[in-house]
């Protein structure tokens, strides 16, 4: 008679001997015990799987988390790089505006300071000045000129 386990001659020799309920006994003992471990080793493998996914979505919710904070700070980084920017811009204009006023002052100066005393009566002799007087982007030039010629006048 073969037995149930699958196991080789040893058993077949007790089998024959009578002692086939003790060898049941034991079989069903070890694929009891067997399947008991098996059980405990699928639930230990389910708890790690579920530790794995709760960690993996802590996780998710940490990195949610970081990437709004880093969107946030971007978007207050770009609202204050625009605002720079525009500030930049009128800065530059200005700064070129100022220049140009820096440039004319400088040559109504220079103009005002070759032209004192003795020479502000030269000037109509000098046919390239008459020119620039008689052009009338030039007036409030003209009437700088006139009113420092005229101080220049009251020392004399």
């Amino acid at each position: 008679m073969a037995s149930t386990s699958g196991t080789s001659s040893g058993s077949s020799l007790l089998h024959n001997s009578g002692s086939e309920p003790v060898l049941q006994a034991v079989m069903d003992r070890k694929k009891r015990k067997r399947m008991l471990s098996n059980r405990e080793s699928a639930r230990r493998s389910r708890m790690r799987k579920q530790k794995k996914l709760s960690d993996l979505i802590a996780e998710v919710n940490q990195l949610k988390k970081e990437n709004s904070q880093i969107l946030t700070v971007l978007s207050i980084t770009t609202r204050r790089y625009s605002t720079l920017e525009a500030q930049n811009s009128i800065l530059k204009a200005q700064l070129m505006k100022l220049s140009s006023e820096l440039q004319y002052f400088s040559k109504m100066s220079h103009n005002i300071t070759s032209n004192s005393f003795s020479s502000n009566m030269a000037l109509c002799d000098r046919p390239h000045l008459m020119e620039s007087f008689t052009n009338s982007s030039n007036m409030g030039y003209i009437s700088q000129l006139i009113i420092a010629s005229a101080e220049d006048m009251l020392y004399y």
